[in-house]
């Protein structure tokens, strides 16, 4: 038995697909979000949905004690302008506490989301063997998650296997219910299909031409490929990037959409709003010598490829549903 939290959000639901993939059923699927409000999960085969606070008299029943061997622990608030500190600490620091503590007392595996969003400014780089202690995250979201990071690895008593993932900028099918969090390519996706444009914003900083600020952005299919990957060699325990590892500007993401849609790129450029310039991150590339180190694989869906099959595969369809 495995438990995915946030299992009717983006990268829990399609991390239910992928251990569908492999044959698993036996899923319990947590959420915060009820199947009447939203169903990622319609597709897919799972034995029990609980919301977030039925998990832990779930976790006090000898069927959870005796038959679960992971939890992949995938909810969170993942808003990056959430301004409610206690909010924040209470979903993504103090619950994950919890959890890994259960798994510890339990002797279960465990793989949870951590966030590039801990690497701040990335004045100290995207290296997944930088100390926590040492980073500055731009906002409360990322401070939420390297609070954890850091716990987490004084901790002496652990589970068989934890491994912390920190996500750089992750799309593809499954999102469409984020809302404002959404991926630029889904975005885009929508803002062509209405207007023939897309709306990016200028540069607000000398360094970078306006599109010209770079993100590595990495498709989910890879991100879960990698955590089900994870669960069969169990590397060294600790936090990994889960990225791309090479940086791509928004402009190729732009084009990438634009060519998808068989559409010619046109850009409307927009003003950067001034309460997020303070905290934009104009250039993220996730080291990953660390993971390939550990004998993991390299990504499978370079930018352009991913770009095509979730626009023709998923965001084209009436149902984008994975």
């Amino acid at each position: 038995m495995i438990i995915v939290t946030g299992a009717n959000g983006f990268i829990g639901s399609v991390m239910v697909w992928q251990l569908n993939q492999k044959g698993v059923t036996d899923i319990v699927a947590v959420d915060t979000v009820s199947l009447k409000e939203r169903d990622l999960l319609k597709k897919r085969q799972y034995s029990k949905f609980l919301l977030k606070d039925e998990l832990w008299p779930f976790l006090e029943t000898e069927e959870a004690k005796s038959k679960v061997t992971w939890i992949i622990h995938m909810g969170a608030c993942s808003s990056t302008t959430e301004t409610n500190k206690e909010f924040l600490w209470e979903n993504n620091t103090y619950y994950t506490q919890r959890i890994f503590e259960w798994c510890t007392q339990y002797g279960k595996s465990m793989i949870y989301a951590s966030s590039a969003a801990t690497y701040g400014a990335g004045e100290l780089g995207f290296d997944d063997t930088t100390d926590p202690e040492l980073l500055k995250p731009l906002n409360l979201y990322g401070e939420s998650k390297v609070l954890f990071d850091r716990w987490a690895l004084k901790q002496t008593k652990t589970p068989p296997h934890w491994y912390g993932l920190k996500f750089f900028n992750v799309f593809g099918p499954n999102e469409h219910k984020k809302e404002a969090m959404a991926s630029v390519v889904f975005k885009a996706f929508n803002q062509i299909k209405e207007s023939g444009s897309l709306g990016l914003f200028k540069s607000a900083n000398p360094k970078y031409k306006d599109g010209e600020f770079m993100r590595d952005f990495v498709y989910v299919k890879d991100v879960t490929g990698w955590m089900a990957e994870l669960m069969d060699k169990m590397p060294k325990n600790g936090v990994y990037n889960m990225g791309f590892g090479q940086p791509r500007t928004w402009l190729d993401l732009a084009n990438a959409t634009f060519k998808a849609m068989n559409k010619d790129t046109k850009i409307n450029w927009l003003e950067m709003p001034e309460n997020i310039r303070g905290q934009y991150q104009y250039y993220t590339e996730a080291k990953t010598d660390k993971w390939l180190a550990a004998g993991m694989s390299p990504a499978k869906w370079p930018l352009e490829k991913a770009v095509t099959d979730y626009v023709q595969n998923y965001l084209s369809k009436e149902d984008p549903t994975l």
